[in-house]
């Protein structure tokens, strides 16, 4: 069995950053009436949805993205210092995962934040069965790793 892995707890940071992102996803519905899922989003942005971008509709999907790449540098404003991260060495198993990841949502018509924030907020069925896929890989996943591999 391999060492113990924790986690530190952060409920405060992590209601404010759920809170944030909720607030961003309905923001995006309520302005431009899409859905906040970072899979669409980018795929709108270039042209690979069908029917999702077009040059008025870049603003807001670059400006959403680019929010996303500029928040470290935010956080390293207001406290100094970057997120710290922990990002395993195995580069072959990051290799693997993000391709599971990205198959995944091509499977899944989204990923976890079109599915998990937006869809169950609109009580969507499809993505009800998504995040019960998601969270269920999430725990044997977690498990194999900690506690068997």
């Amino acid at each position: 069995m391999g060492p113990v892995v924790t986690t530190e707890f952060t409920p405060w940071l992590s209601l404010f950053g759920g809170a944030l992102i909720g607030l961003s996803a309905v923001m995006v519905m309520g302005l431009f009436g899409k859905i906040a899922g970072i899979t669409g989003i980018t795929k709108g942005l270039t042209g690979l949805l069908p029917g999702a971008g077009g040059p008025d509709d870049r603003g807001w999907r670059l400006s959403f993205l680019l929010g996303l790449i500029a928040s470290p540098v935010v956080v390293l404003l207001a406290t100094g210092s970057f997120p710290q991260q922990t990002v395993p060495e195995n580069l072959p198993g990051m290799a693997i995962a993000g391709l599971l990841v990205g198959v995944g949502t091509a499977l899944g018509s989204g990923c976890t934040s079109g599915h998990g924030v937006c869809g169950i907020a609109r009580l969507s069925p499809r993505s009800l069965v998504a995040v019960s896929v998601f969270v269920a890989a999430a725990i044997v996943t977690t498990t194999l790793i900690r506690h068997v591999f």
